[in-house]
């Protein structure tokens, strides 16, 4: 006698990192990265001075993201390395260092000084800590402003880039402004992935909670924390090898801050690609709608405002949600059971 059955069982549930998109995404920014690298060769210099600037943009939005919406330290006063960063780049320079080894020195120097400030300022929480960066900020400005060099708000320049011809000049702050970030989200990315991002992450949720765990808080904020002033720094530094000139009032200015959060909360906070896609987005509001003063301003404002009403985790933070693509993975993600058909007889 013949008995035909049809069973159905759930399979047991599986954690997964990689994803098939993931791994294309991957390879793909590589490709990427590769034929950025030889854009100066047939792309003209308006190109790659825009270029240049997209690249910083990503560099403050990924640091911000990872100070903010991995760490949960929430700053409107990262103004403070971004001006640091071209200050002690120009000071350097004016002692007869190349103008390009003294980016890299002013970044270095950048996340010594962050060290010991995080010992006070990683003592304040939410708010406090929010307002206490700003007013650091505005201290340091006024520091700035007593050096004479810098001649207060009057500002200087960095004269040394002369030196170099103009075409080589801005290849080669594009090649640096390409390197730094391309180290920055790598650094970042494999942070994420270790148990320190783990414990960042967690920190986040709930910073009582993983202590108990037996995270060391402090220790794993400082660490976040000097990352973010480091790659803070280094932006201000080859924003001023573009701009050439330095004005403390620009370079320590809250609305840089102001455009980091903007870029994160319309990417996507918390998200490794949300801060890429929220700088990718400014860059292009910028281009196009930059030079209409104030009404550019505005309407970043309102972007941002809307963004937080009604896409609270960003673009691409609904993206994921409706979709599940995670394209550079810092998590992990739980597969859920298939069923299994099996028919016998």
């Amino acid at each position: 006698m013949n008995i035909d059955t049809t069973s159905t069982f759930p399979t047991a549930g599986s954690v997964e990192r990689w994803t098939r998109s993931s791994r294309i995404a991957v390879w793909g920014s590589l490709a990427v990265l590769v034929v950025l690298a030889t854009a100066p060769g047939f792309m003209g210099g308006g190109f790659i001075d825009r270029m240049t600037a997209l690249f910083i943009y990503i560099i403050m939005a990924a640091m911000w993201n990872a100070l903010a919406g991995f760490g949960g330290l929430v700053s409107v006063g990262q103004q403070v390395f971004f001006g640091l960063g071209a200050y002690f780049t120009v000071r350097l320079a004016d002692q007869g260092i190349d103008p390009f080894v003294s980016i890299l020195i002013a970044c270095a120097a950048v996340a010594a000084i962050s060290w010991p400030l995080s010992f006070a300022m990683l003592r304040l929480k939410g708010g406090e800590f929010a307002i206490g960066m700003w007013v650091v900020s505005a201290l340091t400005h006024l520091c700035v402003n007593l050096d004479g060099l810098i001649q207060g708000e009057t500002g200087t320049s960095l004269i040394s880039l002369n030196a170099y011809a103009s075409a080589d000049r801005r290849d080669l702050i594009y090649w640096l402004a390409l390197v730094a970030m391309a180290a920055i989200l790598t650094s970042l990315f494999v942070l994420l992935r270790s148990k320190t991002g783990a414990a960042i992450q967690a920190i986040r949720d709930n910073e009582d909670a993983a202590q108990a765990l037996g995270v060391n808080v402090m220790a794993t904020k400082r660490l976040l924390f000097v990352l973010a002033a480091a790659g803070i720094g280094i932006a201000g530094a080859l924003w001023l090898a573009s701009a050439v000139s330095f004005q403390p009032k620009t370079y320590f200015s809250v609305q840089w801050t102001a455009y980091m959060i903007f870029m994160v909360l319309v990417g996507g906070i918390g998200t490794f690609e949300g801060a890429v896609l929220g700088a990718l987005i400014f860059f292009v509001i910028e281009t196009w709608f930059g030079g209409l003063g104030v009404w550019y301003l505005i309407g970043l404002g309102l972007v941002a405002l809307i963004f937080s009403l009604f896409l609270p985790r960003g673009l691409w933070g609904a993206i994921e949600n409706r979709f599940g693509i995670s394209l550079m993975p810092v998590g992990y993600r739980l597969r859920l059971p298939e069923k299994i058909t099996r028919q016998g007889e």
